[in-house]
């Protein structure tokens, strides 16, 4: 059923977050199967999965993937990335694993807007890079650690590194000659792109008006009902366009706008098939969500949906934070209910718990038992298979 009205149709923020559960398969149980394919399946549904450094309790893209996958292993992902290549490592609004089979519409950006990532990677020198790529090809995917004749330089960034090869690995990793083929930790091995996936080139970068319909896609698969700020997040300069493709499909009959509860002026937009069918409240399931989940990393959105304002205080002074270092929301149904600030002690084999917010005042005795099942669960997939080391 196609709705050809461009009268936006009311949609209630109940029904509104229940469309963006389903959209983020939060609202069943094991909604890709298990094993290795239930982790390609994951990010090529989701469009990507964040990676970030802090680890204070489980790197992020693993929490992700276990969120939606009771029963994946980090070795899942290892096998998509190394062995399978149906997954690999590029930007999205963050450094992310992205579906392989997407890869055209991240090469245009290799080819033209790598260097938009950081002005660090400009100051990187050619001979440098030229470097690196000769000895990989001549030699294998090596790390970081395996270069041990540079000469040492003063940093010249917080985040940066002492070696001149780290810089010319990942400025050859965003213009598309490098890849990730495979990491422990933060520990990233690089292997030339084409080697890697037996190509002889890249893939033909998509073309601009392809890549908007590709990345608005993405948006309606995984969040249901979208807004041209999250179809475009921290991507302003396509915003313009974003809105006018959206236009083009209301008038063709394939979006809806919809009238968001408590939105304003901040206008959304869904497929009429997704509006159409009755939308059941989700199982009341409990997902302890990283932070940089894809329900969580878009603030406003999620404040919006949920009437919940997630605050990340990892960079705050300690005491000037409300929450814990690094929190964690507490999904159950459709309703935040806590925010816990987590930390795993591997040495001693346990998660701990720095400290528990609520932000439901419902049922607190019944939802907290729940809660620490969940949080019992989510220490035995943490500590499985990790002696106190890195993962």
């Amino acid at each position: 059923m196609k709705h050809k009205s461009q009268t936006p149709l009311a949609l209630s923020k109940a029904h509104a977050r229940r469309l963006w559960l389903r959209a983020q398969r939060l609202d069943e149980s094991a909604p890709f199967g298990e094993g290795p394919e239930a982790t390609r399946a994951a990010v090529e549904h989701l469009g990507y999965v964040q990676i970030d450094t802090i680890h204070v309790v489980e790197r992020c893209h693993h929490q992700i993937l276990y969120t939606r996958i009771p029963a994946y292993q980090r070795e899942h992902l290892r096998q998509a990335q190394a062995v399978d290549k149906t997954v690999f490592e590029y930007w999205t609004h963050a450094l992310s694993y992205v579906p392989t089979r997407d890869m055209r519409f991240f090469t245009g950006a290799m080819k033209r807007r790598w260097q938009e990532r950081s002005a660090w990677f400009r100051a990187a020198k050619e001979e440098d890079v030229r470097r690196v790529l000769a000895r990989i090809r001549e030699h294998g995917a090596l790390t970081i650690r395996d270069i041990d004749d540079d000469v040492l330089v003063e940093k010249d960034h917080a985040w940066a590194s002492r070696k001149p090869s780290k810089r010319a690995l990942q400025v050859a990793f965003y213009r598309g000659l490098l890849t990730v083929s495979q990491r422990a930790g933060m520990l990233k091995t690089y292997e030339l792109m084409n080697r890697h996936f037996g190509w002889e080139r890249l893939p033909k970068p998509a073309p601009e008006p392809e890549v908007l319909n590709y990345l608005l896609d993405r948006a309606l698969r995984s969040q249901g009902v979208v807004s041209v700020e999250s179809a475009g997040y921290l991507d302003a300069p396509r915003k313009p366009a974003m809105r006018r493709l959206i236009e083009r499909r209301v008038r063709r009959g394939e979006l809806v706008p919809v009238e968001l509860e408590g939105a304003g002026k901040w206008q959304h937009w869904a497929r009429p098939e997704v509006l159409d069918p009755a939308i059941h409240p989700a199982q009341e399931a409990v997902h302890i969500l990283s932070p940089f989940d894809p329900l969580v990393h878009q603030r406003k959105r999620l404040h919006l949906f949920f009437d919940y304002e997630h605050c990340f205080e990892a960079y705050v002074p300690k005491e000037k934070r409300r929450f814990g270092y690094f929190t964690h929301p507490v999904l159950i149904g459709d309703e935040i209910v806590a925010v816990l600030d987590l930390k795993t002690d591997r040495q001693r084999r346990k998660l701990l718990v720095q400290q528990w917010t609520w932000v439901s005042k419902n049922a607190r005795r019944l939802r907290k038992a729940r809660i620490e099942d969940a949080l019992h669960r989510f220490e035995r997939f943490q500590l499985a298979g990790n002696s106190g080391t890195e993962p």
